[in-house]
């Protein structure tokens, strides 16, 4: 079992209010997403599980978790259109991280203000839909609370 904590804290939404068809359709995997302050100008998000980053864009990772659970953070919608801008990163692909690591520091307001939706899916890669807990969802989490347990 392996708890994924959230990125950041904030309220925790289901994939089918995520307003992109993919994550709403649960193709890449089962999830949840979490929406930062949308007024904030700093957010760090952090690795959900302990594993190594073997993906890392300004607005997204993924982990390849160390006990066999694999989880991408995607930071907004249709945010790679900002070509990095508003995004910093603080790891590097390859890196061996432990859950709570920050991995990319974001502007929410700067989302906004391009028209994009700065929600974050955190999904398991190639999980089955559905077959992630949907505890959270509905709450809002504090800073290095458990989304779900896989």
């Amino acid at each position: 079992m392996t708890d994924v904590r959230t990125p950041f804290a904030g309220p925790v939404v289901g994939l089918a209010d995520v307003p992109d068809p993919v994550f709403a359709g649960q193709l890449v995997g089962a999830g949840v997403a979490v929406r930062p302050d949308e007024h904030a100008r700093s957010v760090t998000a952090v690795a959900p599980v302990a594993g190594t980053i073997v993906k890392l864009h300004p607005h997204a990772f993924a982990i390849e978790g160390a006990e066999g659970t694999d989880v991408l953070v995607h930071v907004g919608i249709d945010t790679v259109k900002l070509g990095g801008a508003g995004f910093e990163l603080l790891a590097a692909e390859g890196d061996t991280v432990a859950a709570g690591d920050p991995v990319v520091r974001f502007d929410p307001a700067a989302i906004v203000e391009a028209g994009y939706v700065p929600v974050c899916p955190v999904v398991v890669l190639g999980s089955t839909p559905d077959s992630v807990p949907q505890d959270a969802v509905g709450s809002s989490v504090p800073e290095g609370a458990t989304l779900y347990t896989t």
